[in-house]
């Protein structure tokens, strides 16, 4: 799900890290947002809602909504939108289910 190829621009060599969500092992390139990798990923649902449990996933991208709020390496509340990723991070969904959803 990442843009590889372009008619205008160009894309440097990027250095891809792996980390793992929900115990799962996940490829992403380093120093993207964490939600980023998720999406490249094909992972869209970060997180459901207390009340009904909705699914929630990118909303505004630039860190003021609630809707990517994951657990960082033990760091509950974080923000994956604008979290960069690093080598070897254990993200978890906060709703306890231990499953990629």
């Amino acid at each position: 799900m990442r843009i590889t190829n372009h008619p205008i621009l160009t894309f440097n060599e990027k250095e891809m890290v792996s980390f793992t969500l929900n115990g799962e092992r996940i490829e992403g390139v380093a120093g993207e947002p964490i939600a980023a990798a998720l999406y490249a990923a094909d992972i869209k649902v970060l997180r459901h809602s207390h009340k009904n449990n909705r699914p929630r996933g990118l909303f505004c991208a630039i860190g003021n909504c609630s809707s990517c709020l994951m657990t960082v390496d033990g760091i509950p509340n974080v923000r994956v939108c604008v979290e960069p990723l690093r080598e070897g991070m254990a993200v978890e969904t906060q709703e306890g289910k231990g499953k990629i959803l």
